[in-house]
């Protein structure tokens, strides 16, 4: 640790502080109503705040007052500038504030240990200039690129004239200092003994020691700082980034990066490419719905429903069981036209086009963010972050020790009972939550079945009753997919709060090693809880309403031996039932997260700065402002990527239902951007920056996803859709190679003893009197056969244009790759000729070899 140079006589517990600025001649009183307190730095006015802690006056706290005054007495010996503002300075006269600096001595010692790449030598490789065609989206040069472009190399302390300093002041920017101080906060100890269990802001922050801990933000969005030489950042990214008005604009992400650090930045960077790429697949869905809309004229099948003389004249089997009348065919006449503008040639070719489109997207961001990591100096941080980022919980809760073998030194570890132990109390928790989600889809199963019934016996009246219920529009398949849709909604809300504790709960248990680690572990299992939450119910009507159904005489109820008979699907397939479902639980989602997401912190924000708004801008000081923001909390990123990972599983797993999903994605993302930039900028503290290469667990989940779609895609067409029966009955059973007839050939006659006419039912069974009464025809197995194997034909064909397109796309761009040989090079000539010709190092030579000189004349 780096020795400090504070006088440790001088030194009072912070506790007694009445505002004394502690430095290294000793203690300064300073009148505060002289100057504004809306600053960044020590009163002084030099020294800058890189991390502010505060707590309460806690008269019963004599255990927090202790380790309060062991934590900051320890911190000093690091190295560490502190000065404690009074509670009496505060608004509510109860909070202290601890400022922190970090002098160069131990910015430079620690940006030795976690090798942080700075610059050497500035880029001389010229970039392509496209700057033309990009014009109206572009920002202000100095906005883009805040800084040049250098060279860099990992910060040696020992070899300071090697890289570009011109300022120690501002070599290190404000996002790597606050980097570095929480390095050293989560593990200074708080106890005289030194035990590994006390130790780091985060215990400290556990028990209420400290009430918060945070960098500052380095000005007002609204305007910039008036006590820096330096540009506000905040206000540049306020102005030009998180402006609504600004969507059709770039993202300054060089400059978000510099402010908020690269694991936010490529956050932003994903979010944005992700926009851009749903821009096309929304053109084309967009396109595929259309074409359904205007081919109304040639929907034969629709027209046979509504005609008075097929359809009128077609009556059906009652819907539910004793409750339940005969109904007219024409009565779905409705139903049947809404579904034609989703099920269609259309259809077929949008779930093709985005098996390609999904492939295009990952490859393509794989090859951007290979250019992030040179260009924001990330290439080699995946082996650093595993070394140097070890959890402090680990430290703590691992009480074992061995050596090292890559090292050499003792480290904890976790043996592999408690491991495995662990392991297995982790996946029961997990399969016990997972069965809670199904057992909730199976109760809204049950509503649907019930309330369908419901709906279906308004129309026992008559044998020749139409479907009227809400409306002319509403059948009792579309009512209750509506309502169960929005039961389904509200439970997957509620069941949201709790799996997030769950999950934190089961990861906290398992002692991550590395904070990589830990976010991939928390990552998996929030994902396969919200998977299986949010998708659970559109695999329910895509792949099992309608198919388990029966026939009249002999129905299939659910559980064998309840009242609930299984749902049939609407006569127009089961395909505009999943679009529905699919609409409220997307729609609904995005709605909620968008109004959540800036209505709550904006009015926590409120009520928490209500008594500071009425004072002078002069006299509501930096840290106060910004200790009444919303904490950003550690996971605060990973609810960001969930959002929009479970959006991308709704546009691409089930998008053959509904072509207008990428369109509704796109216009969210476009305010989702600015929502989230807006709320990182005006209502949040400034995170602590730290690192991230990737996006992390989210790739591979992404991935798995895209394969998922192909195949969930295929079924969607082939088996919720009507498309592969109406083919099959073109081009196999038709006598012109038209539709027509069709809607006579897909149902199948029931005869009712005593009544006039044949009732009809949705399949493909012999009539009554056949020697193969009831069971399947032919055509049922030439159409089952045909699903098959367009199934095989797609997913194979998509699979292969997949890997094909994957192959044709190298990951790293080949500039990229030329630019990281060329730094390599420099790194390795400029080091070389920086040991051999350093003048300090010549000058040592010239004075050894004289003195060597001077003592043989002696002789």
């Amino acid at each position: 640790m780096v020795s400090s140079n504070v006088d440790k006589t001088r030194f009072r517990p912070p506790d007694m502080l009445n505002v004394t600025m502690l430095n290294g001649t000793g203690s300064n009183t300073v009148d505060k109503h002289q100057k504004s307190k809306d600053s960044v730095f020590f009163r002084d006015g030099k020294k800058r705040i890189d991390f502010v802690l505060s707590y309460v006056d806690d008269r019963d706290g004599e255990r927090k007052q202790e380790r309060r005054r062991e934590y900051e007495a320890n911190l000093q010996k690091a190295g560490l500038e502190l000065e404690t503002e009074d509670k009496s300075e505060s608004d509510d006269r109860k909070t202290y504030f601890v400022k922190i600096h970090a002098p160069w001595e131990v910015l430079a010692t620690y940006a030795d240990v976690l090798k942080i790449k700075v610059p050497f030598k500035e880029n001389d490789i010229p970039d392509i200039p496209m700057d033309w065609l990009f014009t109206p989206f572009r920002l202000p040069d100095h906005i883009m690129n805040p800084e040049p472009d250098y060279f860099t190399s990992p910060f040696n302390k020992g070899k300071i004239d090697f890289f570009l300093i011109d300022d120690k002041e501002t070599f290190f920017p404000p996002s790597v200092r606050n980097r570095i101080v929480y390095y050293i906060l989560a593990r200074c100890p708080y106890h005289k003994t030194d035990r590994e269990d006390k130790k780091g802001i985060k215990r400290l922050l556990n028990n209420g020691t400290y009430g918060s801990a945070f960098p500052l933000h380095d000005s007002r969005y609204w305007k910039p700082s008036r006590d820096s030489n330096s540009e506000s950042e905040r206000f540049n990214l306020y102005t030009h980034w998180a402006q609504f008005f600004s969507f059709f604009k770039e993202q300054p992400l060089n400059l978000i990066r510099k402010y908020y650090g690269e694991k936010i930045g490529i956050y932003f960077a994903w979010l944005g490419f992700y926009t851009e790429m749903l821009f096309f697949a929304a053109v084309v869905g967009l396109i595929c719905f259309l074409y359904g809309l205007f081919t109304f004229d040639d929907n034969v099948w629709s027209k046979e429903i509504c005609s008075e003389e097929i359809g009128g004249n077609i009556i059906m089997c009652p819907l539910c069981d004793k409750k339940c009348g005969y109904w007219k065919l024409n009565s779905t006449c409705n139903s049947s036209w809404q579904s034609h503008m989703f099920d269609n040639v259309g259809t077929v070719f949008f779930a093709i086009f985005m098996g390609i489109w999904v492939t295009l997207f990952l490859e393509f961001w794989k090859r951007r963010q290979a250019r992030l990591e040179y260009e924001w100096d990330l290439v080699d941080f995946e082996e650093e972050q595993q070394q140097l980022q070890l959890r402090p919980e680990y430290e703590t809760k691992c009480t074992s020790r061995r050596l090292n073998r890559v090292t050499q030194e003792m480290e904890p570890y976790l043996p592999v009972t408690s491991q495995c132990a662990r392991t297995f109390l982790s996946g029961a928790t997990v399969i016990f939550w997972i069965s809670l989600i199904i057992a909730c889809i199976i109760g809204v199963i049950a509503y649907r079945l019930a309330v369908y019934a419901a709906f279906a016996s308004i129309m026992k009246d008559s044998p020749t009753n139409n479907i009227h219920m809400v409306g002319s529009l509403i059948t009792p398949q579309l009512a209750t997919s509506v309502t169960a849709s929005c039961i389904n909604f509200v439970i997957i809300m509620i069941l949201n709060l709790m799996y997030e504790r769950v999950a934190i709960w089961i990861t906290d248990m398992e002692i991550p090693k590395t904070h990589l680690e830990y976010e991939n572990k928390l990552t998996v299992k929030m994902f396969l809880f919200q998977f299986v939450n949010y998708y659970s119910s559109c695999f329910y009507v895509a792949f099992f309403k309608g198919k388990f159904v029966g026939h009249p005489g002999d129905y299939i109820y659910m559980f064998g031996w309840s009242k609930l008979r299984n749902e049939e699907c609407d006569p127009g397939g089961c395909l505009i039932e999943l679009t529905t479902q699919l609409v409220i639980v997307m729609s609904g989602k995005q709605v909620w997260g968008n109004v959540q997401e800036a209505l709550v912190p904006w009015v926590m924000n409120r009520w928490g700065s209500r008594k500071a708004r009425s004072h002078p801008e002069s006299r509501y000081s930096r840290w106060e402002q910004d200790h009444d923001l919303q904490n950003f909390g550690h996971l605060g990123l990973f609810y960001e990527y969930l959002e929009m990972v479970i959006q991308f599983g709704f546009i691409t797993l089930f998008v053959a239902s509904f072509p207008l999903a990428p369109l509704l994605a796109l216009l969210n993302n476009i305010i989702e951007v600015r929502v989230d930039a807006w709320k990182f900028t005006t209502q949040f503290r400034r995170p602590v920056a730290s690192k991230a290469h990737s996006i992390g667990a989210w790739q591979e989940i992404l991935n798995g996803v895209a394969v998922l779609s192909v195949v969930t895609n295929a079924f969607i067409v082939a088996f919720t859709s009507d498309m592969i029966p109406r083919l099959v009955y073109m081009y196999a059973y038709s006598n012109d190679l038209s539709m027509k007839g069709y809607i006579n050939n897909s149902l199948s006659v029931f005869n009712i003893s005593g009544f006039s006419k044949d009732n009809r039912y949705r399949d493909y069974r012999y009539p009554s009197g056949h020697e193969k009464e009831y069971s399947h025809t032919m055509q049922f197995w030439h159409i089952l056969a045909a699903k098959l194997a367009f199934i095989i034909i797609m997913e194979h064909v998509a699979f292969m244009v997949k890997f094909f397109v994957a192959w044709m796309i190298p990951d790293v761009p080949s500039e990229v790759k030329a630019r990281i040989k060329r730094e390599r090079y420099l790194i390795q000539e400029y080091l070389h000729n920086y040991e051999v010709f350093s003048p300090q190092k010549t000058f040592n030579m010239h004075t050894i070899t004289h003195l060597f000189i001077c003592l043989y004349l002696a002789r």
